[in-house]
């Protein structure tokens, strides 16, 4: 087995520019499950995100004028490249993110997908005919448009699945034709900046600029330069609400693309499949330690079942390994880093101070990074546990009198990225799909379901635009309209 750390990319640089830019800085990256130092990674400045904007813009007449076969002949080699070193991604995030090893796998094989599914839509980029005679004055005339390159990307990626994240972003980019900088977060820079590497191979084996594809790593001031240079034309950012609104003003009127947080409402009719209900929540509630934007937080039960739903979660909890993320059979691990930790236990027990029930039998540790698989019962509508996104493996558990009820109070939030209803009736899952106020409505499957070429994202607080290869695409390019007039018009008097 290869060595996770046995990187491609030159130590101590970052690719910016055509090339490799040397830099001063490093960060230490940690191994969330026992803190040991797994690597340095190469910290970039303020004027390195100058310098990448810079290449970009120069960039962008030559990335633009890349044919379809170019395109996807990038993609399908990043695709293949990326297949070919699957394990060494898996053991790379293991070690940078600290999620289980099942989580990490998934992480790569979705990302394989999506270069592959990228490479594949790069040939559906087109405009339509558009009929200009619909008004007098436009009798004899021929309409249609095209979509052309927005610009610069600036994609900007979340610590949880730091490669996919950043793969929706640079992907449809170089299939729009635009030159993207992506930035990853601090915690987890090292597979992105691996996968990068395998871009610019890739580049350079088709004669094309690196400067297509760049990154800078480092603090919220190296982001920043990036949003807010009118060169960015787009930014993709995926991560916090607060953040997210930060960003938005930052670049406006300049476009963005804002995949945020959500706490997700996941309701269970009194007709479900309760086992397999209750499978769902252990499945959607603690996959990635906790720290998926789309997994279970807010479980609403129908109240003739709720008992026995409780019950049953509460009797299979122990069916979740809590240990080392390397371990295939592990669960759940330590989160990210000690704060994270710190801010879901003050979340939890200001919840248990305010009424809440703790129903699983757990020693939560006082420091660390551990937070072991916790349901909360009774939890308090207005409690920050219920209201606001834990990104921790915290499910909260609430009971309704009606599927109507349970649509009304999982819409109560400022959140709306996907939600999800277990139900045997096609009248109560059409209820949810028609009166939740999310981008996204599961039935009978964990709200976390993704397929990474469907349109995702919410609404509300939890962001606008939607990713998958065509959908951000589209998010990338720009329409441009043609009217032609064959022959002039002659105006008589």
């Amino acid at each position: 087995m290869s060595d996770p750390l046995d990187l491609i990319a030159p130590a101590g640089a970052l690719p910016i520019g055509d090339g490799w830019l040397p830099v001063d800085g490093t960060s230490s990256v940690v191994f969330p499950y026992d803190g040991s130092v797994v690597g340095h990674a190469p910290v970039s400045r303020v004027a390195d995100s100058l310098a990448a904007l810079d290449a970009a813009e120069a960039a962008r007449s030559e990335v633009a004028v890349l044919t379809t076969a170019q395109r996807k002949s990038i993609l399908a080699a990043v695709h293949d490249r990326l297949a070919a070193d699957a394990q060494r991604f898996e053991d790379l995030l293991v070690l940078e993110t600290g999620k289980p090893r099942v989580d990490c796998r998934t992480e790569v094989n979705r990302t394989i997908v999506t270069l592959q599914a990228t490479a594949e839509e790069v040939s559906h980029v087109h405009g339509e005919t558009v009929p200009l005679d619909l008004q007098e004055l436009g009798r004899g005339m021929i309409g249609y448009y095209t979509r052309k390159p927005a610009g610069v990307v600036v994609g900007i990626a979340g610590f949880n699945y730091p490669v996919l994240l950043a793969t929706h972003k640079l992907a449809p980019a170089i299939a729009a034709g635009c030159p993207v900088i992506i930035k990853p977060a601090p915690n987890t820079p090292l597979a992105t900046i691996e996968l990068v590497a395998i871009v610019r191979e890739v580049l350079a084996e088709h004669g094309v600029t690196g400067a297509a594809v760049q990154l800078v790593n480092g603090g919220p001031e190296v982001g920043e330069v990036l949003v807010c240079d009118s060169r960015a034309q787009v930014v993709s950012f995926t991560g916090s609400a607060a953040i997210g609104h930060l960003i938005a003003g930052q670049a406006a009127p300049r476009r963005t693309l804002l995949e945020l947080g959500s706490n997700t409402g996941f309701i269970v009719a009194a007709d479900a499949d309760l086992e397999a209900a209750v499978d769902a929540v252990l499945r959607g509630g603690f996959y990635a330690n906790g720290q998926a934007c789309i997994s279970v937080q807010r479980v609403v039960l129908e109240r003739p079942i709720a008992e026995r739903f409780t019950e049953r979660l509460v009797a299979r909890m122990s069916e979740l390994r809590v240990g080392d993320p390397r371990d295939i059979a592990t669960n759940v691990a330590p989160v990210i880093n000690a704060a994270s930790a710190d801010r879901i236990r003050a979340t939890v027990e200001r919840a248990l101070a305010a009424g809440a029930r703790m129903l699983t039998d757990v020693e939560i540790p006082a420091e660390g990074g551990l937070v072991p698989p916790i349901v909360l019962g009774d939890v308090p509508v207005d409690a920050d546990v219920w209201r606001e996104e834990i990104f921790g493996p915290v499910v909260c558990l609430t009971a309704v009198d009606s599927v109507d009820a349970a649509v009304d109070l999982v819409n109560d939030s400022r959140y709306g990225l996907q939600a999800a209803i277990y139900t045997a009736s096609l009248e109560s899952a059409f209820a949810a799909i028609e009166g939740l106020e999310v981008g996204g409505v599961v039935v009978n499957e964990i709200p976390g379901f993704r397929s990474d070429i469907m349109p995702y994202g919410g609404v509300k607080d939890s962001g606008i635009g939607r990713e998958g290869p065509r959908y951000a695409i589209e998010e990338f390019t720009v329409t441009r309209m043609a009217m032609i007039r064959p022959a002039p018009r002659k105006v008589t008097a």
